[in-house]
């Protein structure tokens, strides 16, 4: 009760110092007497478990990503939208509420009690995190309510880290000699799917929810949902808003986005709800979004730099990419000091060359390009940018295809192309090769150890050799070895996603499995039958 009070209500009965003695009493008691120990007790946040695999859990009600809209004309479109989709008298109120930069989760009540917790996923299904978001104190571990202490609910809401708290955190991480993190929310996406939970409980999660969903109770609105989360003792950001109109909505984003530095966490936008639950039920939704809901987007940040120099990529399809190599600047909470460049006609549009003044964005606040020059501050001196005539890793000819803007480079077994290609076969949303990171794929690729994928599968048979390498040892390699061999237990869909092939993404790939079934029915498949799937075009076919 005193943790509930402490943590949740944050309205203490008791004094720090009386906090600290019950917890201490609770913790002998539970540790001479384990049959007293219950999921719900202030002892158990952080197991001592490891979790070795993420299983998949089905959402109940699709976890649905949001229409974005980034100007008033679009919201006033969307407000148009709903009120012809509508009966005619129906004029919707909404509810504004600031869009946390985060990580959105899923946690599940049972008769009142914190039964588990999952990730987004797909949208359709998502991947279990209950004893990483039980160190977050303040969820709720049991709800003190008569009504909802009785009854089976879902909430929904956005895991996040404090900038001030992130600083902080990487400062020590900084002195400690450890490795630092870009921004706050890749260091929660990255934190929730750590495999040990007392490692989760030293970084600072936060969380903020929003919705409430059960088959047991009824709600009649939006506005509704939040103050009874509120009342149930869930984090609910207290910024939100009921407007009348879409007026008012104008209103409130124009606000916000003025008063984002403000805040102590990030946002990136706000979200507009129709409020009455009635009405978001006869809007509907589409296959990936509600039709009652958007995100109104923030305009990117911006700031000047300095480019230094201009140096080419090589990724695993061959195509060598400019980026642009920067005086390091702080924007959005990270230090960047890189920027794509995207390619040389790009870079011709814009007139961008070595030595600039360049203003800087991060588009859709994550990723930094070059958005112009400052032209008045070009050196005379300075001279176009001329794209190279060799691949920069091997030394082979580029090429570039007809109707296409890019430049490739035309070794297969270029060594950037090798690594690009092992390096998405072996990430998550692919084969999902534990360990198997970018350095260990440099390091065995510039070894020999790899060239083609089959040989990730033979690495078993280098043990020997691998445990002598400075700084992996014979538990790393084991562990690795036993992901490798895992992995041959993924699904098709995944496996045809891996190989990247040109244009088969993950969407591509499993409407292509969904058809074909099996490997011997796709490989004996004629292109015609291939191009008759929906949505699967010459270019995917060829």
């Amino acid at each position: 009760k005193c943790d509930y009070e402490y943590y949740i209500l944050n309205q203490p009965s008791v004094s720090d110092f009386e906090y600290d003695l019950l917890y201490k009493q609770l913790l002998k008691l539970e540790e001479e007497n384990p049959e007293f120990i219950t999921p719900d007790s202030p002892t158990q946040r952080v197991g001592s478990d490891l979790t070795n695999d993420f299983k998949p859990i089905k959402h109940d009600v699709p976890m649905l990503s949001l229409s974005n809209t980034y100007s008033e004309s679009e919201l006033l479109d969307f407000d148009r939208r709903c009120k012809e989709g509508l009966p005619k008298n129906e004029i919707p109120e909404y509810v504004c509420e600031l869009k946390i930069d985060g990580v959105s989760v899923s946690l599940k009540y049972k008769s009142g009690k914190f039964f588990s917790a999952a990730t987004r996923g797909d949208g359709t299904t998502g991947e279990e995190i209950t004893n990483n978001v039980k160190t977050i104190k303040s969820v709720p571990l049991i709800i003190y309510n008569d009504e909802f202490n009785k009854i089976d609910f879902e909430v929904r809401g956005e895991i996040y880290i404090e900038k001030e708290a992130f600083r902080k955190w990487n400062e020590e991480r900084e002195l400690n000699g450890e490795k630092t993190f870009a921004n706050p929310r890749n260091t929660a996406s990255g934190t929730i799917k750590l495999q040990d939970p007392s490692e989760v409980a030293k970084r600072p999660l936060q969380i903020f929810l929003y919705y409430i969903l059960s088959n047991q109770i009824e709600l009649k609105s939006q506005f509704e949902n939040l103050n009874k989360m509120v009342e149930l003792g869930f984090r609910v950001n207290p910024n939100f808003r009921l407007c009348k109109n879409i007026n008012e909505v104008l209103d409130y984003c124009k606000e916000w986005e003025k008063k984002r530095d403000e805040l102590p966490y990030e946002i990136d936008g706000v979200v507009i709800k129709v409020n009455s639950l009635k009405q978001q039920k006869i809007l509907g939704s589409i296959a990936k979004s509600p039709r009652w809901a958007v995100a109104f987007k923030f305009q990117a940040k911006q700031t000047k730099t300095r480019l230094n120099k201009i140096t080419w990529q090589v990724g695993r399809t061959g195509a060598v990419t400019p980026v642009a190599e920067l005086e390091p600047v702080l924007l959005s909470g990270s230090t960047i000091s890189r920027a794509t460049l995207h390619n040389i006609d790009e870079i011709k549009r814009k007139d961008i060359r070595e030595g600039d003044i360049v203003i800087i964005e991060k588009g859709g606040d994550v990723i930094p390009k070059v958005v112009e020059v400052d032209l008045s501050q070009r050196s005379p001196k300075s001279a176009p940018t001329v794209p190279p005539a060799v691949c920069p890793v091997c030394g082979h000819k580029l090429f570039q295809p007809e109707d296409e803007v890019a430049i490739y480079c035309e070794n297969f077994e270029c060594p950037a192309q090798i690594k690009g290609r092992i390096s998405h076969f072996a990430s998550r949303t692919a084969m999902d090769i534990e360990g198997l990171g970018e350095q260990l794929i440099n390091l065995f690729v510039d070894k020999g150890f790899l060239k083609t994928y089959a040989d990730i599968y033979s690495l078993k048979d280098r043990r020997d050799e691998l445990i002598q390498i400075e700084r992996l040892g014979e538990k790393s390699i084991d562990n690795l070895l036993s992901a490798i061999e895992k992995s041959k237990e993924k699904e098709f869909d995944k496996v045809l996603f891996a190989l990247g092939i040109r244009y088969v993404g993950a969407g591509a790939a499993k409407k292509i499995v969904n058809h074909f079934k099996s490997i011997e029915k796709l490989i004996s498949a004629s292109t015609e039958e291939i191009e008759s799937i929906h949505e699967i075009g010459e270019s995917i076919s060829s």
